[in-house]
């Protein structure tokens, strides 16, 4: 190869490594902007408006305004109450996560179709989105629907995406490229609810009821997701040959013969699946860190809703910081050694929790400047990691087990915050609980031998691991 062909290839990769993390960028409005801020609380308003109209249909006592206990919905014959819908909603999405998510990677792999499927998945994620904007007045079957769909597309399209990954960079150039897309996921997700929440309190100002605002956020972080996803598709292309010839209805019979054939396998790479089980004890560490910080705030230190989204914010832009940070420490140390000091500084701000005073909203903002510092390089590094000890030509298939296997172990860390909370009577002890995630995580990884687990996928090692 001459010289001017080596320079062309690099800029073609170094090209589709740019387009490919700006789907981290345009997916991060949905997690972010619909499901953690707006969607729980609009949604269970729409299911308690249900509950009302339909006691007042039926003649029987109103149900308050304030005790959510007293406002029954019904799906499919169960009753449970307005305000339960939300964690049950995020239940059953799970689930469903964890049954379509290995098909769609199989299917990924067999047919080597994925900057299509990419697209596919993506557009009707954000149409979806978009379609949330219908949900209005006691219409929260609608609402539920829409979210599944969103959901499973969002799932989809990140296990596709990360497959690109080891097609795209080279195995010493993989943790920069991860960390980047992670930085700028959080970046994206920032500005987007930035401009979502500017909307939503200036909704007065604007002419706009703060119902509308929401349906608004709705359509824009549809949009928005959509918009930025035509930049990858541009840039993205095919990099491996279709396992099979199959089309139409038969790839899905195909796909589920290719996940067969990859569970068989995986039990030839101990190494891999060693590290992804020490993977989700810390991430659902991290999760659970991420998803009660702000009950937390809200229930012990007894800060108000503005601190909270304030707090948000905060995390969603140190992250940025983070991310890119973890991208230049792994270049030297390598991607193992830095997620043990990121699993070390976990530790300490987890511990620093405990120690934040009542009412003290700076203090709390520095707790959030610290979890940000390693929420996204954490993760960020092992998805880089974990692709360096994937079999090639079953990326797809692999990260849908990572997707999956992250999903199915996330009620642990609640559970335990949970339970703890309970026994104790105390938040504090509840939160400094989840300091063994992190623990447990940083000594089992020192076991995996990350060397010999990414020689033995047939994968050729990094300088830095």
């Amino acid at each position: 190869m001459s010289v001017a062909d080596s320079t062309t290839r690099t800029a073609e990769r170094k090209r589709e490594q740019r387009g490919w993390t700006w789907y981290d960028w345009a997916n991060s409005v949905f997690p972010t902007s619909v499901a953690l801020v707006f969607l729980s609380g609009y949604l269970t308003a729409v299911a308690k408006q249900a509950a009302i109209a339909d006691t007042a249909r039926n003649g029987t006592a109103a149900c308050a305004e304030s005790a959510l206990r007293d406002c029954d919905i019904s799906l499919f014959g169960l009753y449970f109450p307005a305000g339960s819908l939300w964690g049950y909603l995020l239940s059953v999405a799970t689930v469903v996560q964890v049954v379509v998510l290995p098909v769609m990677g199989a299917i990924a792999d067999r047919t080597q179709n994925k900057r299509r499927m990419l697209a596919v998945l993506a557009f009707s994620g954000s149409v979806a989105t978009i379609a949330l904007a219908l949900v209005s007045g006691d219409d929260w079957h609608l609402g539920v629907a829409l979210f599944i769909l969103g959901n499973i597309c969002y799932g989809a399209s990140v296990v596709v995406y990360y497959a690109f990954l080891p097609e795209i960079a080279d195995p010493d150039e993989r943790d920069a490229v991860s960390a980047r897309g992670w930085a700028f996921g959080y970046l994206g997700g920032g500005l987007a609810l930035g401009i979502h929440l500017a909307l939503f309190v200036g909704h007065d100002a604007l002419g706009l009821s703060e119902s509308a605002a929401v349906r608004i956020a709705f359509v824009l972080s549809g949009l928005w997701w959509a918009g930025f996803t035509l930049i990858p598709l541009a840039r993205l292309k095919r990099h491996q040959a279709p396992h099979g010839t199959e089309t139409g209805a038969s790839v899905i019979t195909a796909g589920f013969a290719e996940l067969r054939q990859t569970a068989r396998q995986a039990r030839l790479f101990p190494l891999t699946l060693a590290f992804l089980g020490t993977y989700l004890v810390y991430t659902d560490g991290i999760a659970t860190v991420a998803n009660v910080s702000a009950q937390y705030g809200r229930d012990e230190l007894r800060l108000d809703e503005t601190v909270l989204i304030t707090t948000i914010l905060i995390v969603q832009f140190v992250a940025f910081l983070g991310g890119m940070l973890h991208g230049r420490v792994a270049r030297s140390w390598g991607a193992k050694r830095t997620i043990m000091a990121s699993l070390c500084v976990w530790i300490v701000v987890v511990g620093a929790a405990f120690f934040v005073e009542a009412g003290r909203q700076f203090q709390f903002y520095a707790l959030a400047a610290g979890i940000g510092l390693v929420l996204g390089g954490t993760n960020a590094l092992s998805r880089s990691l974990f692709s360096q000890m994937i079999p090639p030509g079953r990326e797809a298939q692999y990260f849908s087990l990572y997707e999956v296997g992250e999903r199915s172990t996330s009620w642990l860390g609640p559970l335990v915050f949970a339970g703890v909370g309970q026994a104790t009577g105390s938040f504090r002890l509840a939160i400094i609980s989840l300091v063994a995630f992190f623990a447990i995580g940083f000594v089992l990884l020192i076991f995996v031998p990350v060397r010999k687990a990414i020689t033995a996928s047939g994968n050729p090692v990094p300088a830095k691991v």
